[in-house]
């Protein structure tokens, strides 16, 4: 059980980062001169194109991890496990990859919040 425990995770772990880029990436590749010059339409694209591994990560992470397929975890505390390695992974993508954004005490606080709730989603 612990095995499909950290397998789901560490799934989910690569789908957030590709999502996140496939999400937020084209805000900063809008500095390279070559993409500058894409149309809006070449640009989702090539966000699909990213998001596209995003699903080849989260659809099995689903499967492996749901309680219903021999999984650890029940569908709401795979959604609470997954919102909040998303905004881990968008942090971290933040701080190195948008020098001008940083953390602020909300934004732990929030974070704090979240974990309270991964706690009480898996409390009995």
């Amino acid at each position: 059980m612990k095995h499909k425990a950290l397998m789901t995770i560490s799934f989910l772990i690569l789908s957030n980062t590709f999502m996140t880029i496939a999400w937020y990436g084209h805000l900063k590749f809008s500095e390279w001169k070559w993409f500058q010059k894409l149309p809006l339409i070449a640009i989702i694209l090539i966000s699909w194109g990213i998001a596209l591994f995003e699903y080849m990560f989260q659809v099995p992470a689903n499967r492996i991890g749901f309680d219903e397929n021999g999984g650890p975890f029940s569908l709401v505390q795979l959604k609470v496990i997954q919102e909040v390695i998303t905004l881990i992974i968008f942090s971290v993508f933040t701080i190195l990859v948008f020098k001008n954004e940083s953390i602020k005490w909300n934004h732990i606080l929030a974070f704090i919040f979240l974990i309270l709730a991964v706690y009480f989603m898996f409390k009995k």
